[in-house]
């Protein structure tokens, strides 16, 4: 099951184990797979943001904040950390190692392959706008909060090689205005011009 997509192999553990903000860079780029019974989506990841708890106040673990939702944060990277906000399931990359609870939410991907599947999931047919959001990207390939604590390195989802991006943006994370100064961090990264992000400029 793990040679998937013209050969794609899940990223080992060791991928994930580098400094979270690294990782939010390193994640761009690769490919996001998910295995349904309605069959296999993925796409190439071309934004994401760092939450680095529990000094950050814009993040679920600030000060430490360890409850039933944020449990998985303070366990080893590379786990999958899904919540709801506003009925939408989002998506993010477990960082920091073991007792740090820190994580990179992924923002948007590049719709790779399954497309029709995609948009059959989101009842729409424009491909822009299938996946260029945290909410959008996780109901197209088919993650739900079942998928919480689940391992990246394996599947039924997955992260594997993609392509290199040229250039790398940075800028203000979206949607934390009521968390001080963290709110200005520039713990945002995205594909420089890639049609697929959810937001291209400076905010």
């Amino acid at each position: 099951m793990g040679d998937l997509l013209n050969g794609s192999i899940p990223l080992p553990q060791e991928f994930y184990e580098q400094p979270t903000l690294e990782l939010s860079k390193a994640l761009l780029g690769c490919l996001l797979v998910k295995e349904t019974k309605e069959g296999i989506a993925a796409g190439f990841i071309v934004e994401t943001e760092a939450y680095i708890g529990p000094n950050d106040r814009a993040a679920h673990s600030y000060n430490n904040r360890r409850t039933k939702r944020t449990e998985v944060m303070f366990h080893q990277s590379g786990l999958v950390y899904t919540y709801v906000m506003h009925t939408h399931c989002l998506f993010n990359v477990v960082s920091g190692g073991e007792g740090n609870p820190e994580a990179v939410l992924v923002r948007a991907l590049e719709p790779q392959s399954g497309i029709e599947l995609m948009k059959s999931r989101r009842g729409m047919k424009e491909l822009k706008s299938l996946t260029n959001g945290p909410g959008k990207l996780t109901k197209s390939v088919g993650i739900t909060m079942e998928d919480y604590g689940r391992s990246l390195t394996s599947p039924p989802l997955f992260i594997a090689k993609g392509f290199r991006p040229e250039s790398i943006s940075t800028g203000k994370r979206i949607g934390i205005h009521n968390s001080g100064e963290a709110r200005d961090y520039p713990w945002r990264f995205w594909v420089t011009n890639n049609q697929f992000v959810s937001r291209h400029q400076k905010t």
